[in-house]
């Protein structure tokens, strides 16, 4: 027996591996590999595994802490500001979807209501566990559409809990259901009061007990004892596993511990999710699709492209773009794991026959094997579908205008750490500047706190030209990449020779190819910062500033020659920027109905976070160092400074209620 269990576990790893590493090697998503390493392995095709029960079981423990990371993202003020998403469009998708399946079913094909809500509620529910792991992969979380589609997964995974229960409740033909439903949600709201107050009273000094003896182990087990405990609360109340770990995940947002949290969890997540895609895999019956093949082909093309509607058309009703409510659509076009536990629940109540719920099974799991695709390449999609929407634009990197009119300005090629500092010296100086980064989610915030930094490849000569190098006064190189940065002196010499170049690098490796393609003055970090210190060190010894001053230029005239005799280690010697230094910027547009809306700054204390406020963007106008009497508006948009953990306590105070 133990044989058997322990080869089971070496096949499975073994198919896992495999296949997975083809998909990354073709670019594709990690999920697809798991939905195909079962269905290759799985009861249906070759045999190697034929009980998917117990990989089933632990697979559910991987959407536990799915939904578990996922409320880590979504603090309570945060949630509470998408109750539009969750509930409004959440609600608008499932009810819409339940009702538009269940009346076809009910009057078109004489099927009875029990299995008409059956159909039509897994028809209404999508894949939370894809969806969410692929948009993170992705970035895309945070974007409308991924907002949009967290939003209406919430709401599915809340709905799942009444359709088990008024399912089996309606064959019976009794009016219990409601009383039922009734009972269960009010034993779920007992459990959130309880959570809440778990929260604040024990699990925050429990946390805070074990992060003072910096214990990684134990930390690592209380994580997951937090997790698994809010899942078996919710589930001993009648609600679902997930929903609990969901809520537990929302209330720890606001601590300081969330993100070790989440770094303890991901590991497990990461495999028992994989486990549970590669369940899912094993519910495909490859020879039932070559028997019924049009059927389950045709079915799952209905099935999408009527979520997709559904979803486009519920996204239009509260205002969202055509762009982005088609985008959301893409995203949530497939069948999920409730869907699929709701027709097992069917299969096993005898609701369905054996083939209709095979037949059933098949089109959902066909529907979340083409998914990954959909979600892969949903933003060219919606182009294709409607090319004359426009997205919205905190979806598009901020390009460059066809004129500017600048002269005399200072060109910033990169608009990192050591850019954004240069052009905030440039701003106390009066002096124009305009920055090109590739980074787009950096373009399109500093573009929203009102700096003038478009999205372009430095490298091309239309892309300065359109900066204006025809008239710029200096370009300043702040990029790491030594062979980028060659590429651009290269280009920038071709249009002109008399523009000053100034470049960044990491250590004086390469100065010499700098030096011979172009670039007049060449700053190594490393030099520079051993330079700094050594002049600070001379001061603090003693030695009059006249001579270190002295020093310091014979230095930098000598081109760094005294510094640059020195034993080396045998590798590189990077420089992690997001290592070194943990304060960033971050540019809040504040939504109408946010807490902060009628405030004065003042009163809103992020001084007390340690949150800077660098600047206010107001209808155009940005305003440095605004002044604490300031009143906020809908629609402003703050440029904070500080640790990401600090400005998440920042966007928690001024979304929160």
């Amino acid at each position: 027996m133990q044989e058997n269990i322990y080869t089971g576990i070496l096949i499975l790893l073994a198919a896992s591996v495999t296949i997975v590493w083809i998909m990354r090697r073709l670019q594709m998503p990690a999920s697809l590999g798991y939905l195909l390493t079962g269905l290759v392995i799985g009861p249906h095709l070759l045999g190697w595994i034929r009980d998917s029960g117990t990989i089933r079981h632990l697979g559910e423990f991987g959407i536990v802490f799915l939904l578990f990371t996922l409320g880590l993202e979504f603090s309570l003020p945060r949630l509470i500001a998408m109750r539009r998403e969750v509930f409004i469009l959440g609600g608008i998708q499932v009810t819409g979807s339940l009702a538009i399946v269940a009346t076809i079913l009910f009057f078109v094909t004489g099927t009875s209501p029990t299995v008409a809500v059956l159909l039509g509620g897994a028809v209404a529910m999508s894949s939370t566990a894809l969806v969410a792991k692929q948009l993170g992969e992705q970035l895309e979380l945070r974007q409308i559409h991924g907002r949009l589609a967290i939003g209406i997964l919430l709401f599915q995974d809340l709905a799942v809990i009444p359709l088990l229960i008024l399912i089996p409740a309606l064959s019976t033909q009794h009016g219990a259901p409601w009383l039922t439903l009734g009972l269960v949600f009010g034993k779920g709201l007992a459990v959130m009061v309880l959570m809440f107050l778990a929260s604040r009273s024990l699990i925050r000094p429990l946390l805070y007990e074990i992060a003072r003896h910096r214990s990684s182990e134990l930390f690592l087990l209380v994580s997951l004892l937090i997790t698994l405990a809010a899942a078996w609360a919710t589930q001993a109340m009648g609600l679902s596993l997930a929903l609990g770990a969901f809520v537990a995940g929302v209330l720890l947002a606001e601590t300081a511990y969330r993100h070790q949290i989440e770094a303890d969890i991901r590991p497990f997540r990461d495999i028992l999710l994989g486990l549970f895609f590669v369940a899912v895999g094993m519910y495909a019956n490859p020879r039932l699709l070559l028997d019924h093949a049009p059927v389950i082909l045709i079915g799952t093309a209905v099935l999408i492209v009527f979520k997709i509607l559904i979803v486009t058309g519920a996204s239009r009703l509260i205002g969202v773009g055509l762009h982005d409510g088609l985008r959301t659509g893409l995203v949530l076009g497939q069948g999920g794991e409730f869907g699929l536990a709701l027709l097992i629940l069917g299969l096993a109540r005898g609701y369905l026959s054996g083939l209709n719920a095979q037949l059933a099974l098949n089109i959902l799991v066909l529907s979340m094997l083409v998914s990954p695709f959909l979600v892969r390449h949903n933003a060219r999609l919606a182009r294709r579908l409607a090319p004359h929407a426009p997205p919205e634009a905190e979806m598009e990197p901020v390009s460059l205008p066809q004129e500017q009119n600048l002269a005399g300005h200072v060109i910033l090629v990169g608009y990192g750490r050591i850019g954004q500092n240069i052009a905030r010296f440039l701003e106390e100086e009066n002096l124009d500047y305009l920055a090109l980064d590739l980074d787009v989610k950096r373009v399109r915030e500093a573009h929203a706190g009102g700096d003038p930094v478009y999205y372009g490849d430095a490298t091309r000569s239309e892309i300065l030209s359109a900066a204006g190098l025809a008239r710029a006064k200096v370009l300043v190189i702040t990029q790491f990449n030594v062979d980028t940065a060659i590429g651009i002196i290269v280009t920038v010499r071709t249009l002109r020779q008399d523009l000053p170049i100034l470049v960044r690098t990491r250590d004086d490796s390469r100065m010499e190819e700098l030096r011979a393609a172009g670039a007049d003055e060449i700053i190594p970090e490393t030099l520079e910062a051993s330079l700094m210190i050594s002049a600070h060190l001379l001061a603090l010894l003693g030695v009059p500033m006249r001579r270190i001053l002295r020093r310091v230029t014979q230095v930098r005239s000598d081109r760094y020659a005294l510094m640059r005799n020195v034993y080396r280690r045998g590798g590189a010697e990077p420089l992690d920027e997001n290592h070194a230094f943990r304060e960033q910027l971050d540019a809040i547009t504040l939504p109408k109905g946010g807490h902060a809306i009628g405030r004065k700054l003042k009163e809103l204390g992020l001084e007390e976070l340690d949150v800077r406020v660098n600047a206010l963007r107001r209808e155009g106008i940005v305003g440095r160092e605004p002044d604490p009497e300031t009143r906020l508006r809908a629609g402003d948009t703050l440029v904070v400074y500080g640790t990401p953990e600090n400005i998440e306590q920042a966007v928690n105070r001024l979304l929160g209620n």
